[in-house]
């Protein structure tokens, strides 16, 4: 939060000859996509030091990203059921709204752990034997994977990144305008790489990891701040 006002007020100060840059959105995904690919990608020495490139190391299974996103996930499940608590509108689309993506958020955050598989060890055979993956979760299931799961990212974020807030911006539950690039790159990004599946050239590479960061951080500081926002009214 405070990174994003430094760099908010930074870019006011800069001119340019078509103007002062003022913007209206968090750009922290933009200096985030700037900072793997500009530097973590180039970082030398990941092979002599962990068997694999830096890059390599962050989207990798149970790496570091994906452990940040279970993280930011849970936590914000928390901040949800929180938000609800101190709402005295809970019968309201709003507090509605806000039970269904905390439940949401606490489900996947589930999901990215396998249900505590990777913690604990137990497994349901029933799931891992034909999951994509051989773990205990849903989102790999076969068909879930192979045809609804990025179909259904690339619709949550536009949803979350354009319409929501165009359409319903009384609504407090969806996120504003000003995380809108947390969602929108991550939109982009899976768009390309499934439209590249009908490509003439080869795939492109699978850094679904890197992007879906950007996903559940857009929605830690959507819940987040509302948080705050919820505190303060009760005061």
């Amino acid at each position: 939060m405070l990174w994003s006002h430094i760099t908010l007020r930074i870019l006011k100060l800069i001119k340019t000859p078509w103007g002062s840059l003022n913007p209206e959105v968090n750009l922290f995904p933009i200096y985030y996509i700037i900072f793997i690919y500009g530097f973590i990608y180039i970082l030398p020495f990941g092979e002599n030091v962990i068997g694999s490139s830096w890059f390599n190391l962050l989207k990798t299974e149970d790496g570091p990203l994906e452990w940040l996103q279970f993280a930011e996930y849970f936590i914000s499940s928390l901040f949800g059921f929180m938000i609800i608590y101190k709402n005295k509108k809970r019968n309201s689309l709003n507090s509605f709204l806000w039970l269904f993506l905390s439940t949401s958020s606490l489900f996947i955050a589930a999901e990215e752990i396998s249900w505590g598989e990777r913690i604990t060890g137990f497994s349901i055979n029933s799931l891992t034997t034909i999951s994509i993956q051989g773990e205990t979760n849903l989102h790999n299931l076969p068909f879930f994977h192979n045809f609804l799961l990025d179909p259904l990212l690339v619709g949550i974020c536009i949803l979350f990144g354009w319409v929501g807030w165009r359409r319903w911006s009384h609504l407090n539950a969806i996120p504003k305008k000003r995380l809108s690039l947390f969602f929108l790159i991550t939109a982009l990004y899976i768009f390309y790489y499934e439209i590249s599946w009908a490509s003439t050239i080869p795939h492109i590479r699978n850094d679904i990891e890197i992007y879906e960061f950007l996903l559940s951080t857009g929605i830690f500081l959507h819940f987040f701040e509302n948080f705050k926002l919820s505190l303060k009214t009760a005061n």
